[in-house]
């Protein structure tokens, strides 16, 4: 299976925070599996830590590589759909992310609710 994290679930995957849940992280864990983690995440979390919102120990693409997780990056068939998705959800961060794994074929993990309406837009989701 390939996955696609959202950036609370990379969040939470390197905090080894509890909220993630055990399917999200028996997932995560299957060597069997490619764990993607969006260019558009690492953008994320440098804005929120730029606000003093967050703080990422240690560097994005570190944590990356340390994980084993693969780099996807921003194509323009992702700025396209991304660009072209209906406004149930303002984030741009998470309309290029939903993007992203409707292009790729990837299955969005999330915890975040307001992804929902996504789902008939050829999205799979593995909810936390």
């Amino acid at each position: 299976m390939n996955l696609l994290l959202d950036t609370h679930v990379f969040l939470w995957w390197c905090d080894q925070n509890s909220r993630l849940g055990k399917e999200a992280s028996d997932a995560i864990a299957n060597p069997d599996n490619t764990i993607h983690v969006s260019l558009a995440t690492a953008w994320e979390i440098a804005i929120k830590e730029a606000l003093g919102r967050l703080k990422m120990p240690g560097l994005v693409e570190y944590a990356v590589e340390k994980n084993g997780f693969s780099q996807l990056g921003i194509s323009f068939a992702h700025a396209r759909v991304a660009g072209a998705l209906p406004l149930h959800h303002r984030d741009p961060f998470d309309r290029m992310l939903i993007a992203q794994a409707r292009v790729d074929q990837l299955v969005f993990v999330t915890h975040d609710a307001s992804i929902q309406p996504y789902e008939p837009y050829e999205i799979d989701v593995l909810w936390t």
